[in-house]
């Protein structure tokens, strides 16, 4: 019977999962663990350059779950059963790291300055010192570029576009509203759940 080792089950699994979702092409944004009832829930996000698709999100749930019935995952997850839950970012997620606003191009972004001024633009461009934004120009109707240095900007988030058309609206995993669940029984081994039956199988 395997036993839980100490330390912080999320820490642990963070750097566990990692090289398995890089090796599937993806980065692993976060990793939260916590209690609900008798099991465990795992809340594995992930993200990549082209978004995630719905049949990503599967293929990496399954990469995720047989991560956590091996030797080692057991060995930070215990005997305690769980659901497992891999999803890609929202919209809201915070743009910190030069790769978020690579990932960004082309969205209409509200960054708050550290000099208590902010900015909204749509993002044309950027690199690992800044980002190049179309703003509003000083005549009604027209527009002008700004860069921004990412050391000027205290933080940023995408704005939501209710009315904007375009092909990347029809693309779930840009909006982060694809997700995937895994169950995983009293014995480690993982059941697939229909992803239209996931909150049911959460409730039961």
């Amino acid at each position: 019977m395997s036993t839980p080792r100490t330390g912080a089950p999320a820490d642990r699994l963070q750097a566990l999962l990692e090289p398995a979702v890089t090796a599937a092409g993806y980065d692993l944004e976060a990793v939260r663990v916590s209690q609900v009832a008798r099991r465990r829930r795992v809340e594995v996000t992930v993200d990549g350059d082209q978004g995630v698709s719905l049949d990503a999100v599967s293929d990496l749930t399954r990469v995720v779950s047989d991560v956590l019935d091996g030797p080692e995952g057991a060995a930070v997850m215990g005997d305690q059963p769980y659901l497992l839950e891999v999803s890609s970012p929202g919209t809201d997620r915070p743009l910190t790291l030069p790769k978020h606003w690579r990932r960004a191009k082309g969205r209409l972004v509200r960054c708050v300055l550290r000099n208590g001024g902010d900015v909204t633009g749509r993002v044309l461009d950027s690199d690992e010192d800044g980002v190049l934004l179309e703003v509003a120009g000083k005549k009604k109707g027209q527009t002008e570029e700004r860069r921004l240095a990412f050391a000027d900007v205290a933080k940023a988030r995408v704005e939501i576009e209710f009315s904007r058309k375009d092909d990347e609206t029809d693309d779930l995993a840009a909006s982060g509203d694809v997700d995937g669940d895994f169950e995983g029984d009293d014995d480690g081994a993982a059941d697939d759940i229909d992803l239209a039956d996931a909150d049911e199988a959460e409730e039961g």
